[in-house]
């Protein structure tokens, strides 16, 4: 793992699933927001559990694609040199980003904590932004009439049943 690779997963899935809502729990702790912490005897523990271990292989895998085929990395300042359109983002266009949230939704559930569903809202509502205004129009100039033919058949967010080949 080069140090681009390290810097990019510290710095953004770090800063918005530890470090931010490690503040916000540290923060909403004893308000009427935070509940108890989910143990294994409440339904929310084995749903975050499932929740959480899925968001992180579906980020991995996302993350394995943008260094192996795309040949970069998920940080802006080492991006992919190639489009990928392979595995997941063959269904939905942000399938890092949506597994980012479901990571959210995860640890909302085993910290009960309405807080970290405002976040997990927040981030969202932020990165819906950003990929309207900034990303997609700049992934347009990077790859041109490949990246306009991919995003005319594959949802920003809600997943394809069936993968689009791009043939």
């Amino acid at each position: 793992m080069n140090l681009q690779l390290i810097k990019a997963i510290v710095i953004l899935p770090g800063t918005a699933l530890v470090f931010i809502p490690g503040a916000i729990l540290w923060l909403s702790a004893g308000s009427p927001g935070a509940m108890a912490l989910a143990g294994p005897e409440d339904p929310r523990f084995w749903i975050g559990a499932l929740l959480g271990v899925t968001g992180l292989f579906f980020a991995a895998w996302t993350v394995r694609l943008f260094v192996k085929v795309g040949k970069g990395t998920p940080a802006p300042w080492a991006p992919p040199k190639k489009l990928v359109v392979r595995g997941p983002y063959s269904h939905v266009r942000n399938p890092m980003l949506t597994s980012v949230n479901v990571m959210l939704v995860a640890e909302s559930l085993l910290f009960g904590s309405w807080y970290l569903v405002g976040w997990m809202l927040v981030f969202f509502l932020l990165n819906t932004v950003f990929f309207v205004f900034f990303e997609e129009p700049g992934l347009e100039r990077r790859f041109g009439e490949d990246y306009r033919r991919y995003k005319a058949n594959v949802p920003r967010w809600i997943p394809r049943r069936r993968p689009w080949d791009g043939s």
